[in-house]
């Protein structure tokens, strides 16, 4: 499609407008930098990667260029250049900037999963951006606490693509990858259903159900699997306990633990769609709407503070 392959192309940026680089993240991935941008007029993310594999990097470029939603982070193109410091020439990502960090982030610094309204509000509203993502053939198989990004009164954004695929058909009910090669069990262990761990397993809609199951067990209870014990366990069809969940008393905790169940799922195909859940995380998020004002000015309240007394220290 000649119209997808323009849209597919990333804008180039270099260092010319950026300003007041500040490092502020690093992993096994590389760095990112928040830097000012003078043209935009605001600030903006700068992913740099330690082992650049153009293929990656243009993958979750080029996919992110296409995606219009506003709970999937936007990707404005590809940085080459050299940062301040530094006296090699690197590549990386120019993307929106998000200076509430992640989902795991927010559990960090509050120590323990967020209120249970504004649980539901993240919940919703990553469910609303995987949706989004299977309606356009999209698979994003690495969905997980640190790869939801929050703005700054704390909606949720998809973010980071380098493991996302195009299904090779969106308009019919065949399920797979355009990349045969891709690798089957792309993503991270802790995540993963136990049919991503077969020799001959294929990306399938159906693992983002998987995904986001294990996404709300280490969400609302802020426990994440030991990765050492995930792939035995789950191929011999043993789930996290939710005896902590089922213990809360929230009249939509049941929904949830019903949710949960029906995602994990042993066989794929009894899971439920994106568009089947979605409306059900909306209608328990709808029934506590007037409370999420309150509840995330509490949040904001309590963030700020811990923020002060970092800078006090």
């Amino acid at each position: 499609d000649p119209e997808l392959g323009y849209k597919l192309q990333p804008k180039r940026f270099n260092n010319d407008s950026l300003s007041e680089w500040t490092s502020i993240d690093k992993g096994a991935f590389g760095f990112v930098y928040k830097a000012w941008h003078e043209k935009m007029g605001h600030y903006v993310a700068i992913k740099l990667l330690n082992d650049v594999r153009s293929t990656t990097l243009l993958n979750e470029a080029k996919f992110q260029n296409v995606f219009s939603c506003q709970n999937v982070l936007r990707i404005y193109g590809i940085y080459e250049g050299t940062p301040p410091d530094e006296q090699v020439k690197q590549k990386g990502m120019v993307m929106e900037f998000m200076k509430r960090g992640s989902v795991k982030t927010l559990c960090k610094n509050l120590s323990g999963p967020p209120p249970f309204v504004l649980a539901c509000r993240l919940i919703h509203e990553v469910a609303l951006g995987m949706r989004f993502l299977h309606s356009e053939g999209f698979l994003h198989r690495d969905l997980k606490p640190q790869n939801v990004m929050l703005s700054d009164d704390l909606h949720a954004k998809l973010a980071d693509f380098g493991l996302c695929v195009l299904s090779i058909t969106s308009s019919n009910n065949q399920e797979g990858t355009s990349n045969q090669n891709e690798k089957r069990n792309a993503g991270s262990f802790k995540y993963m259903p136990p049919e991503a761990f077969n020799v001959d397993y294929k990306p399938q809609i159906s693992i983002c159900l998987q995904i986001i199951f294990l996404f709300l067990v280490s969400f609302l209870c802020n426990k994440v699997a030991n990765e050492n014990r995930v792939k035995k366990q789950v191929c011999k069809g043993q789930r996290p306990t939710l005896v902590d969940l089922s213990k809360k008393d929230t009249a939509e905790m049941k929904d949830f633990l019903d949710l949960m169940e029906k995602c994990w799922e042993g066989d794929p195909k009894k899971r439920p769609t994106f568009e089947e859940i979605t409306p059900m995380v909306q209608k328990m998020y709808l029934k506590h709407e007037g409370e999420i004002h309150d509840e995330v000015c509490k949040v904001l309240k309590k963030l700020a503070r811990k923020e002060n007394v970092k800078k006090i220290n």
